[in-house]
């Protein structure tokens, strides 16, 4: 796992969530895909070919018809609602990305004696979310490993461990994620620097 700053006393590691290319990929996709749903509702209600302006390069294509249109009720409104529901989907998508909303650090302070949770959130009062955990409250680092069924028809078993940090006032504090993708020596890794940083038990 990625870390941006390694001290003798300080451990800072990013956490990536809105940003990943796969939001990118969807909010991206939806758009497009909801824009061409509401420009053929719009053809479809003004009683227009959606493909008029390709009609000579179409004509070139005998398999393809000539004129295309849909009437507005009921395949251009249901079209136009659809599109509409595209749009504000991916406008949530490209507005969680620029707020990057869920990322943040995790932040392993010695100086301080205390261990730093911060996560950006939707503006407002919640736009900076901190959770604060003293040292003094930490008794380990534990690797807590699942079993996960492959699918309906497979009955492969895949095996999934997260890196957790148990206090006593909150409990155990996951360090890492599924959606991480990290490989068991990284996740090894990373769970036995933290325990010697910590000076704390490392448990499975």
């Amino acid at each position: 796992m990625n870390i941006i700053l390694r001290l003798e006393h300080l451990r800072v590691y990013p956490i990536t969530e809105s940003r990943k290319i796969s939001n990118f990929f969807w909010a991206f996709i939806i758009f497009l895909g909801s824009l061409g749903l509401l420009l053929v509702a719009i053809s479809s209600y003004l009683g227009m070919d959606f493909f008029f302006f390709l009609s000579e390069e179409i004509s070139d294509f005998p398999f393809i018809l000539d004129y295309i249109y849909f009437p507005f009720i009921p395949q251009g409104a249901t079209m136009s609602f659809y599109g509409i529901g595209g749009l504000f989907i991916s406008f949530y998508l490209w507005c969680i990305i620029l707020w990057d909303v869920g990322s943040g650090y995790d932040i392993f302070d010695k100086k301080e004696t205390k261990v730093c949770f911060f996560r950006w959130g939707f503006p407002g009062k919640n736009r900076r979310i901190i959770l604060e955990v003293p040292m003094k409250d930490i008794q380990s680092i534990r690797i807590i490993t699942g079993v996960k069924e492959g699918g309906i028809f497979t009955r492969t078993l895949t095996y999934e461990s997260i890196v957790y940090m148990e206090t006593i006032e909150q409990g155990f504090i996951p360090l890492t994620r599924i959606e991480d993708n990290l490989t068991p020596p990284e996740i090894a890794h990373k769970a036995g620097e933290l325990a010697i940083f910590l000076g704390v038990p490392l448990l499975y």
